[in-house]
């Protein structure tokens, strides 16, 4: 009754579970997934798109912007960002984001979304593909090259979040949700409090292995059996979850991305998670652009920064990649409502493992264009230049990730041409 209890949970949350792999005559018994130990990739959304001129590419002329003049602009190595901390209530200020990640940070501008509703920008930036629903999320992509094996090797609190059938999307929306799956053998999610005692529960999972290991030999329609390995799956994973018990702080916190981020990063160190998309929305500023940005990007760096604190703390903060991003921009003019509409040209953020910080590529002109790059040098070059659109970041990244000849990543091309593919974006 409890498993069938834990199978129903893990339905609610969305989970999936890998089964054992192979043929009947290769069945090689119970077998719990091992820890996976990194590499792991983190995407933070900011959902409805942000004004980069009030972040990383700031604009100081033209009446873009109502808040700083174009001497007002900071700079921290080489970052240029908008000033902002007087304006700042609640969250980090840019000056103090900068200050405290600006020599491990990569700043992309000048990105082409080729388009400006809110959809297909977040289809394309998640996947690198404007023209289809089928191709996965790059973190899908990861966690099912990488981890596929893991319980919740792909982590997702919203956005868009396609799998291309490649992995089982697991969601978590709270800590407490965490522990019931971790400790589905327990009353309440209370690893203290077990519903059976320990040698109970070795026999039970004595009794399911002998049980596997019968059905092997019988004839099956591949349905049934794929059923029947899922569920057997599904057992063995559900001692693997225990493992995230330890590293579950034991008081959830009141902000939107640190409850996401404590919930990543536990399931990333106990082993159980490859990848996770991580969001918060409301930056589709039509109305009140100003007082909309100035409260939410303070809200959406403090998420950042309570990821790479709490990954040091956690011993993994050097095996995290962390993409930073939103959908879309916003125009360089006001609307009647004090707001600013949607804008095809933005910017992304990264720094992590294997990523040389302290570096801005790309730029967007006074008029906030986008100016081409040579892919080969990464210099601006509006003759000769190609327009970075997200497909050439994604090529990048699954170099990165060292996955791009991997069998899935061929399933879903992205058919960038040698010529297009941005050489040495990450330095």
């Amino acid at each position: 009754m409890d498993r069938r209890k834990f199978l129903k949970l893990c339905g609610t949350a969305g989970l999936g579970f890998a089964a054992p792999v192979g043929l009947r005559s290769a069945w090689a018994g119970p077998a719990e997934p091992p820890p996976y130990e990194g590499p792991y990739t983190v995407f933070f959304n900011a959902s409805g798109g942000w004004d980069t001129t009030y972040l990383m590419d700031p604009k100081g002329v033209g009446g873009i912007n109502r808040l700083y003049q174009e001497g007002d602009i900071q700079t921290r190595g080489a970052h240029k960002f908008a000033p902002n901390a007087k304006h700042v209530k609640v969250g980090m200020s840019n000056e103090d984001f900068f200050e405290k990640y600006g020599k491990e940070l990569l700043v992309l501008n000048g990105l082409d979304y080729s388009v400006n509703n809110h959809d297909p920008c977040a289809r394309y930036m998640a996947t690198g593909k404007l023209d289809s629903l089928a191709y996965p999320t790059f973190a899908a992509l990861a966690a099912a090259c990488r981890g596929p094996e893991c319980p919740l090797a792909f982590l997702t609190f919203g956005n868009y979040s396609s799998t291309g059938n490649l992995v089982p999307m697991a969601r978590i929306p709270y800590l407490n949700s965490l522990n019931l799956v971790a400790n589905a053998d327990a009353v309440g999610g209370t690893a203290q409090h077990p519903y059976h005692d320990a040698f109970v529960g070795a026999r039970i999972e004595k009794a399911l292995a002998e049980q596997a290991e019968a059905r092997v030999s019988e004839a099956r329609l591949p349905r049934v059996e794929r059923a029947q390995n899922m569920l057997y799956a599904a057992q063995l994973n559900s001692k693997a979850l225990s493992r995230v018990t330890p590293f579950v702080p034991k008081t959830a916190p009141k902000e939107r991305l640190a409850q996401q981020v404590d919930i990543a990063l536990a399931s990333f160190r106990a082993g159980v998670c490859v990848s996770a998309n991580l969001t918060i929305g409301q930056f589709d500023s039509h109305n009140n652009n100003d007082e909309d940005q100035m409260k939410l990007i303070p809200e959406f760096l403090a998420g950042i920064d309570t990821l790479m604190r709490r990954a040091e703390e956690l011993g993994i903060r050097e095996k995290m990649v962390v993409a930073i991003q939103s959908e879309m921009g916003r125009t360089p003019t006001y609307n009647k409502g004090n707001g600013k509409d949607h804008w095809s040209i933005g910017s992304m953020m990264f720094l992590g493992a294997g990523i040389k910080g302290d570096r801005v590529i790309g730029a967007t002109d006074e008029k906030q264009y986008q100016v081409p790059l040579l892919a080969k040098t990464l210099a601006p070059d509006k003759e000769k230049g190609i327009r970075v659109r997200p497909e050439h970041v994604h090529q990048a990244l699954r170099e990165l990730a060292g996955i791009q000849d991997h069998a899935f990543a061929k399933q879903f091309e992205l058919k960038i041409p040698a010529p297009e593919r941005l050489q040495g974006l990450w330095g």
